[in-house]
């Protein structure tokens, strides 16, 4: 045992030791200890190809810029070569065109100015990158998609970018359905989502923060918000928390999301997530702040608090009775996913006297048979429903829609059948599953369908009682929960008229005057202040504004027949 401890210890320090070799000469590679370009094209040549032997879509170009060496490097993978060659190539073969004026006399010197300045003003076409006469600079921005330029003679170089990445086109979101709204989705090309908020928000106010993520990966990360409406403290908190992530790769926004929320170990989402552009449009507007990951379709929005999550961008474009209406049966069909399963066996198994009598003889007769108890009958159906559930979302649509409905069907008749579990759970189950479908964000419909197996056990333990303990559980967790330092219920629990009106119920536009308060954004006005006197004198006191708009119109004619 101790021999084979020595030899594993002795082969673990061999790969340590030649990992931490591999990684010195990548990280002179990579830029953690820059390294410093020459004045001879063809020493940095050799220290590039050196270092760079095993990159296989790497191109080094030799070309001549006005009798001088000079060499373009690029990675064909992520580059536009049509680009290079017609707007990088080519217009180097010309002369240029400007030269020195010598002092006092005015006439043009013979030698040229700087080349790389003049390569930029008169020749190439490509978009100007950075200069700079660190390698490791240089290196960053051609994996990047960048083209580098050497010249001999220079201890420095420039970058273009030629930068070209195959997409898929803009479609409609495959997690937010559009019932009336845009049908335009993000995608993941960090410039073109951009674009779409910024058709949106045509405004010199929109501010976008970009940073690299990523030890290795070096995501590029924008941050989004409103100059003049976001809270300032909110914009130094968020960048806080993002300066603070350190990790090798952000593959997608969720792993943002991760690092900077609250709480990390609860149920509950505490920032939004979206692939809707007039979504995350609409949350700048209030005060705040997205957060979009380059190669993620996913915006993220903080702060987020519980009833976003159970809200879409839909409600606004109805009317307010018809989007009031759909928030109360989203409500209704919260509460009933959560707690109907947990109140059917407490009730069943310790309180049956709560039911009227026949539903109780017909409950009985339909159990009848029935091996488990209510607790262990309704936790086996649930965890089938799940995984059926699970299964349906990994396959693919084309055979996903039929499965979900025959495996329903099948597994629900054959359970009654077989005597495994009687007809009414089963419709207590169905009804639950429905009713979790109505919570439009994914991720807080998973945290309802978790919190049903906890009070489903407490119901099978202590009947009622469990049921109202695991209640108080949840509603105490989410009066604790914050999101950036706003509490999880405040827009429900505030006093404010500005919170009250776009929770529960969606209000009338020109009531909702003023912006969320516990955002503090610095411009809390929304609209006009005479918005919503407009409309309740236009709705009750139509005779009164008729005859006020013809004086208005008589007005305006006799000042333009006294001019």
């Amino acid at each position: 045992m101790m021999e084979w401890k020595s030899k594993y210890e002795a082969y673990m320090k061999k790969i340590h030791s030649s990992s931490s070799s591999s990684s010195s000469n990548s990280s002179s590679l990579e830029g953690n200890q820059p390294r410093q370009l020459e004045a001879s094209l063809e020493n940095n040549l050799n220290m590039i190809h050196q270092h760079m032997n095993h990159y296989a879509d790497l191109v080094v170009r030799q070309v001549t810029l006005d009798k001088r060496d000079a060499a373009l490097l690029f990675l064909t993978s992520i580059t536009d070569q049509k680009l290079i060659q017609e707007g990088i190539v080519a217009p180097m073969q010309s002369p240029f065109l400007s030269h020195e004026l010598k002092p006092g006399n005015g006439e043009y010197s013979p030698e040229p100015l700087d080349p790389f300045e003049q390569v930029y003003r008169e020749r190439v076409h490509a978009n100007f990158g950075q200069r700079s006469s660190d390698w490791s600079v240089l290196l960053d921005l051609m994996m990047k998609g960048h083209t580098v330029l050497l010249i001999d003679g220079y201890a420095e170089g420039v970058t273009f970018n030629t930068r070209s990445i195959e997409k898929r086109s803009i479609e409609q979101p495959q997690t937010e359905q559009v019932i009336r709204g845009s049908r335009d989705g993000f995608i993941e090309q960090l410039e073109t989502n951009l674009s779409l908020i910024r058709y949106r928000l045509q405004t010199a106010d929109l501010v976008v923060k970009t940073a690299d993520l990523g030890t290795r990966s070096k995501s590029k990360t924008a941050v989004c918000y409103i100059s003049g409406i976001a809270n300032p403290d909110l914009v130094s908190e968020v960048m806080r928390r993002l300066s603070k992530i350190d990790i090798g790769g952000i593959i997608d926004a969720g792993y943002i999301e991760q690092f900077i929320e609250d709480q990390p170990i609860s149920p509950f989402p505490q920032i939004q997530n979206t692939e809707r552009a007039d979504k995350t449009a609409a949350a700048l507007l209030e005060g705040r702040i997205a957060i979009l990951v380059e190669g993620s379709s996913f915006a993220l929005i903080v702060p987020a608090l519980f009833d976003q999550f159970f809200q879409t961008i839909d409600d606004y474009s109805e009317r307010f009775l018809i989007a009031s209406m759909l928030r109360f049966v989203r409500l209704m069909a919260l509460i009933f996913s959560v707690f109907f399963p947990s109140l059917y066996v407490s009730v069943i198994s310790y309180n049956p006297e709560l039911m009227p009598t026949d539903f109780a003889v017909a409950i009985a007769g339909g159990r009848a048979g029935v091996p488990f108890p209510a607790m262990l009958e309704v936790l086996i159906m649930e965890a089938s429903m799940e995984v059926l559930r699970e299964a349906t979302i990994r396959l693919p649509q084309m055979i996903g829609g039929a499965l979900s409905i025959v495996g329903v069907l099948v597994i629900g008749q054959a359970a009654v059948s077989a005597g495994l579990s009687s007809p009414i759970t089963v419709v207590i189950v169905a009804l639950t599953t429905i009713g979790s479908f109505a919570t439009p964000a994914y991720n807080a419909a998973i945290a309802m369908r978790m919190l049903r197996f906890p009070l489903i056990v407490l119901a099978g333990l202590f009947g009622l009682y469990g049921v109202m303990i695991g209640s108080i559980f949840i509603v105490n967790h989410l009066l604790y929960l914050e999101s950036f330092g706003i509490p999880y219920l405040q827009s429900i629990l505030t006093k404010k008229r500005a919170g009250i009106v776009d929770t529960i119920i969606r209000a009338p536009l020109w009531w909702m005057g003023k912006r969320p308060s516990y955002l503090y954004t610095i411009d809390d006005t929304r609209r006009g202040a005479n918005t919503f006197q407009a409309n309740f004198n236009k709705i009750f006191r139509p005779e009164e504004t008729a005859d006020a708009e013809n004086r208005e119109t008589q007005h305006d004619s006799a000042g333009h027949r006294d001019q």
